[in-house]
């Protein structure tokens, strides 16, 4: 939420109110193509070499704390995940052998979840650097101007009292029995969705594009400080793609959230700017009615 809500028509399921400024809705959406492709891109990116190591260093004979390739026993080929000596088998999906113009090329991730769709290192970093530009020219320009409409403060700002070990508690327990806010109530963001999208704007997106940045060799020439912060180039590569991974998690936390809280409101004021407030359940006879904690 990033703006006053100014109510606008009153129906049975409660006012329509004002709910998302128009930059918060470009970027929100902007933001949603640009990670896709970026997500796409790294993933064939990765496939050229579905290895992640710690440190400067990072070969085929090197050990890998990370590794998706394949195996052949009892004559059948299998692809496998393996994280430290720990090794989950994929059933097929992830690091086989498939038909690539007329030859069988090694892939870690399937050429659909990929840009391009057929194994091209060159491409895949011609997206992923084009769009990473997006990225971060996007998060600059975001963040400037939610400094200057005080949506940082007015909205993402976790307070003293919400710091308290019951409020948080009280929210999980909420979450986990699935009450949304109703009212007036549900325009505000809670604990944990502060939490969850202050690390996303500072945490998990400029630590995104600071391990880009110390993957590159050129940006040795001018910010060599870059790969030494994380103790080298590979160490930097495997941030990047647990970034990544974390990303998709929270997505996927995002997505389930939207569908429970009804996603046709939810996504209608993410395009619109106007939202139904969720009507207030009345509290049964002889109970006062719930307080906002």
């Amino acid at each position: 939420m990033s703006g006053a809500a100014v109510p606008a028509v009153r129906s049975g399921g409660g006012e329509v109110v004002r709910r998302h400024r128009l930059s918060t809705r470009l970027w929100h959406w902007i933001n949603a193509g640009t990670l896709l492709v970026m997500l796409m891109s790294g993933l064939m990116i990765f496939n050229a070499h579905p290895r992640l190591y710690w440190g400067e260093y990072g070969a085929n004979y090197d050990a890998p704390w990370l590794k998706i390739s394949s195996a052949r026993a009892a004559g059948k080929e299998f692809g496998y995940l393996q994280i430290g000596n720990a090794r989950i088998e994929t059933t097929g999906v992830l690091g086989l052998w498939e038909d690539q113009d007329g030859r069988m090329q090694r892939r870690a991730v399937p050429y659909w979840a990929t840009i391009p769709s057929r194994y091209s290192l060159a491409g895949a970093r011609i997206w992923h650097l084009a769009f990473a530009w997006v990225l971060a020219v996007g998060l600059l320009l975001y963040l400037l101007w939610s400094l200057v409409n005080r949506h940082i403060q007015r909205d993402i700002h976790i307070t003293r009292a919400e710091w308290r070990p019951s409020h948080i508690w009280h929210d999980i327990e909420a979450h986990a029995r699935l009450r949304f806010p109703t009212g007036p109530a549900a325009l505000k963001y809670n604990v944990l969705q502060k939490l969850a999208y202050a690390g996303v704007l500072f945490g998990l997106l400029p630590l995104m594009i600071l391990t880009g940045l110390a993957m590159s060799p050129g940006t040795d020439a001018w910010f060599p400080l870059a790969a030494e912060v994380f103790g080298g180039r590979q160490s930097a590569r495997s941030v990047h793609f647990i970034c990544a991974f974390l990303l998709v998690l929270f997505f996927l936390v995002h997505m389930a959230m939207v569908v429970l809280a009804g996603p046709l409101n939810e996504v209608r004021s993410m395009i619109t700017g106007r939202y139904r407030l969720p009507a207030e359940k009345p509290a049964p006879a002889g109970q006062m009615p719930e307080q906002a904690v």
